[in-house]
Formats: structure tokens, C-alpha cells, sequence
């Protein structure tokens, strides 16, 4: 027996669209032999379609789409993840279909309800287990969550299922497809049941899943997986009573699969809402290098366009060291001097601010002077502006409202200062394309003569630690201190991170690639006196 993997893109939303990218996928499969297609979680309406659900029509025109499969498609067995409506209730589910005939539907056993998903907002959690018989070999079903558990395989075990297929919305960060396969294999061990997981690709706002869809046999050995970041059908075949060894996809470095996943997010973005190309602000920093690089890799230089806008702070070496990066890439670039600019709007606050001393508002001025000029040009344009700003700027408030922040899409915000570093680096690596001075020298806002981003802020290096066990491990102060760190540093970013959480409410949406990001799974109240 021949399991096709249909590793899909799917859009939220677009019914039709991925109805079609579902047919296409069975016919490949077919042409390869298969008996077996097995898509992504929730494959017909994208994932995760979020309020969608609570809209009768959208529902309704789910169970449409999936009559097209049962009236249109045969000589395969279809496993399809869809939305399903049953009186006053919504299920995650599952429906086999074979040439005209249902064999049965199998709901989601378990709901996640933490870190970015809250289906129990939307869905009824099923009632039992399913297993459908193919070619002689009894198989039963899970979706994603149910997988984390001993109790949706068990049961399936229970029912006699030989394989077990598990539709998954599952997605990305650095550390998630090798603890993916640890709890498979945790399952196969259980109930020793060979088991295949199918996942999804592609960006979904904040969300980005990477694939990687993979088989393990009965003794839990790896015998298949498909590449990251890519749709692809793939064949895995059952026999003698196991699944047998197929391609396995070598597993990406750390920063390249991260590098990667940021570039398919602002692929999707951009290509999912229909934007013709984005705009992004080119300071000569590295922040706004890495994020041109992966503007340039996810949508070709045709469709970006850089500005560099300097004032009288802005070293000679910005410049050049940008137009440098402009040669290397070839993309749109404009040079637009905001002095003048600035200085009109100091001279209509003039008698506002008379008698008082400069301080960071002259500076923020300078930022959105930049914003301004970026948001006309989209205005114009009708391209996204990328904001450039990192998490560790965002966990702390080093950003200015209605100025760096301002954009539609915040390519880095969910990646540390120091990956900045290293995914310019690794960047470099697979072809030159940003400068090794941008790399090299101290990093500045460029606000004010002899910034450096270390008069605000503690090094990165401590900063950047810090975050990851505040936000990330969701350690105390306490804690944090007790792991090395002065208190004064801890108690400094904890502080700038609690006063700041105005700012990143604000800020744009952007890809998520760690195991907590500022969005979805960050739900902090703006106005909050607890900072332990």
C-alpha cells in the first residue's frame, strides 16, 4: 500500500483555491501509484481560520467543497482535514472518502488551548476513535494534538489499527520538528503502531508552518521525511506488515531553518494579501540589512524597494555601506535627506518647546519624520512597509512609535539581536550580500552624535538571555538572578519590558519562530503592576 503525503500551502479561506490544490495533489498522487492521500490539519479552510468558524456561511461552504470530493474524486482514498458542523457544534475533523463513499469522519480528540491556539473557542472535542480499512490493513486517525497524548493512540491500538495517519497544523519553531518526532516516537513505542505525519506549510499571518512531514516504522526508526518550508507529494509505502525506508530530508541548521522560515513568512504575507512588492527604511545598521536580505530572497528584487533616508548623525559609512548592499542585490533604492524635514517640525513645535531641554523626543522626531516618508511612499505605491525593529528592541521599547515602528509587517520581531548576528552571518555564508563592516561595528540608532545602542541598553548578550528566560522560559526575577545574572540588569529589562507593553501592542504583526513570541502566545494586560 502506497500513502501519498500531500505537504500543502494552504490559504485561509480560499475555499476554492485550495479545493483545486487538494485535486491537483490526487492526481499526482494517483500518477505515483498511490492508494492513499493524506492532507494537512484543517487543508480545506487553512489553518487556523480563527473567527471564520463562528460564520454559518464559511461552514457551509466547507461541507460544498467536500461534497466536490465525494461526487468528483475516485480511484483514491482521501483523508481530508476540514471544518465540520453538526447542529450547534464545530469539529476538527477528518473525513475518508473513496470513489463516491464515505467511510467515516474521525474529530479531534484533544484541543490545544495554550501558546498561539485556543481552539476551544471554536471546536467540540470527539467523542471516539476511527479506523478505516485499505487494502486489507486496518488504519486509524489522529489530529496533531491528539498525538501528544498516550490516549487518541491507545485508543486507536484498542480498535486494532496497524497504522496510524495524523493530519497536523503544526507550527514552526527552532527547536520543534526534532521534539515532534521524540513524541511520535513516544507513541510508536506505546502502541507499536508505524505512524505517518502529515503537516502543513506555508505563512499564516504570525504563524509559519515548515512541513517536514516524516514516517517512522515500528520500532520508531525514521524511514521518511519530507524538506522544510516547501510543498511537495510524497510516497511512503507499507508493507510486510511496516512502513519501508523512503527519501529522508537531512535536517536544517539552526539558522537556516530559521532564516528560512522567516523568508516564507514574508513570502506568504506579501503574496497572500495581494501587496505588489514591499518598502523598507536602510539605515546602514544590521537589523535593516538582514531584514532587505530576506525581503530580496522571499520576493526577488524587483518587487523591493529600499530608502535610505540619513540626517546630519548619519556616519558617511551608513551610506556607503548601504548603497554597497544595494550593488550586491540590485533592488529599488532611494536616498532621501529628513533634516529639512525635521527641522520643520521643530519649527512649528518651537513655542511648545521653548525653554526646555533636548532629550529623546528630538530623537523620535527624526524616527518618524522616516515613518512618515515610508507610509506616503506606500500610500503611493501601494507596497508594505517592512519594519526592521528586533525583539530585543521590542521587549524593551528601543523603538519609536509612528516611526521605526511603523509598517505593516515586522520581519524581525520574534529574533533576538544576537540572531540578528548570526543569521547575517549564515546569510553571508550562502553568497555575500551584506557588508562585513554593517556585520562588525557597534550597532547605533544614529539619533544623536556617538549613540551607541549600549548607552540604553545592557549588551546584547546579557539582554538577550535575560529575554529568552523571561519571555521564553517564563522564569521570576528570582530565578533569573539565581542562573548568574545581576539583578540590577535583570531587574532593568524586566522593568523595560513591563512599561512597554503599550508599544508592542502596537507594533505589526510578524513571523513567529521561537517557542514564545510577542503575539499570539504573549497576552500580557497593558495596564499591569506585577512584574515578578
Amino acid at each position: 500500500m502506497k500513502i501519498a503525503l500531500a505537504q500543502l500551502n494552504s490559504i485561509v479561506g480560499d475555499l476554492a483555491g485550495n479545493t483545486n490544490k487538494i485535486f491537483a495533489a490526487a492526481a499526482e498522487a494517483k500518477a505515483k501509484g498511490a492508494d492513499i492521500l493524506l492532507t494537512p490539519e484543517l487543508a480545506l479552510s487553512g489553518y487556523p481560520p480563527e473567527d471564520l468558524l463562528l460564520r454559518p456561511a464559511f461552514l457551509a461552504e466547507c461541507a460544498l467543497c467536500v461534497g466536490r470530493f465525494i461526487d468528483e474524486l475516485d480511484g483514491i482514498t482521501l483523508v481530508l482535514g476540514y471544518p465540520r458542523a453538526s447542529g450547534d457544534e464545530r469539529f476538527n475533523s477528518a473525513i475518508v472518502i473513496r470513489d463516491g463513499n464515505v467511510l467515516g469522519r474521525y474529530d479531534k480528540l484533544l484541543l490545544p488551548n495554550d501558546q498561539v491556539f485556543d481552539e476551544v473557542r471554536y471546536f467540540s472535542p470527539g467523542y471516539s476513535p476511527f479506523v478505516f480499512e485499505q487494502n486489507g490493513i486496518q488504519i486509524g486517525l489522529a489530529i496533531c494534538e491528539d498525538i501528544w497524548d498516550i490516549e487518541p493512540a491507545s485508543a486507536a491500538d484498542d480498535e486494532g489499527a496497524e497504522l496510524l495517519l495524523i493530519l497536523n497544523a503544526s507550527p514552526y519553531n527552532q527547536a520543534k520538528q526534532s521534539t515532534r518526532r521524540e513524541v511520535v516516537g513516544q507513541r510508536v513505542d506505546e502502541t507499536g503502531i508505524a505512524m505517518v505525519y502529515c503537516n502543513m506549510v506555508g505563512g499564516q499571518d504570525e504563524l509559519i508552518f515548515d512541513g517536514q512531514s516524516f514516517a517512522l516504522n515500528k520500532s520508531g526508526e525514521l524511514v521518511a521525511q519530507l524538506p522544510a518550508f516547501s510543498e511537495q507529494v510524497a510516497i511512503v509505502e507499507y508493507q510486510k506488515g511496516d512502513l519501508q525506508t523512503a527519501e529522508i530530508t537531512p535536517d536544517l541548521s539552526d539558522e537556516a531553518s530559521a532564516y528560512q522560515a522567516l523568508v516564507l513568512g514574508v513570502q506568504d504575507y506579501i503574496g497572500k494579501n495581494r501587496f505588489p512588492g514591499v518598502l523598507l527604511g536602510l539605515s546602514g545598521g544590521i537589523d535593516s540589512a538582514l531584514t532587505l536580505a530576506i525581503a530580496v530572497d522571499a520576493l526577488g528584487a524587483d518587487k523591493v524597494h529600499a530608502v535610505m533616508m540619513p540626517s546630519r548623525y548619519t556616519a558617511d559609512i551608513s551610506v556607503n555601506d548601504s548603497r554597497e548592499m544595494i550593488k550586491i542585490l540590485g533592488c529599488k533604492y532611494s536616498e532621501i535627506e529628513i533634516w529639512p524635514i525635521y527641522e520643520a517640525f521643530m519649527h512649528g513645535l518651537s513655542g511648545e518647546f521653548e525653554g526646555l531641554a533636548a532629550d529623546t523626543t528630538e530623537e523620535n522626531l527624526q524616527a518618524r519624520a522616516r515613518g512618515t516618508l515610508l507610509m506616503a511612499l506606500s500610500n503611493k505605491s501601494g507596497k508594505l512597509v517592512l519594519t526592521t525593529g528586533n525583539k530585543s528592541e521590542m521587549t524593551t521599547g528601543y523603538a519609536t512609535l509612528y516611526g521605526d515602528m511603523a509598517g505593516g509587517f515586522a520581519v524581525l520581531k520574534d529574533v533576538a539581536k544576537t540572531l540578528v548576528y548570526q543569521l547575517s552571518s549564515w546569510r553571508n555564508t550562502q553568497g555575500m550580500v551584506i557588508p562585513e563592516r554593517i556585520i562588525t561595528r557597534p550597532p547605533s540608532a544614529e539619533l544623536r552624535p556617538d549613540q551607541t545602542d549600549q548607552d540604553s541598553l545592557p549588551a546584547y548578550e546579557i539582554l538577550d538571555a535575560i529575554l529568552q528566560a523571561y519571555v521564553e522560559e517564563n522564569l521570576s526575577r528570582t530565578e533569573i538572578i539565581a542562573k548568574g545574572f545581576a539583578k540590577a540588569d535583570v531587574d532593568r529589562v524586566v522593568h523595560l519590558l513591563t512599561i512597554n507593553e503599550y508599544k508592542r501592542r502596537q507594533a505589526p504583526v510578524g513571523p513567529r519562530i521561537t517557542h514564545r513570541a510577542f503575539g499570539k502566545d504573549w497576552r500580557m494586560p497593558i495596564t499591569n503592576r506585577f512584574s515578578m
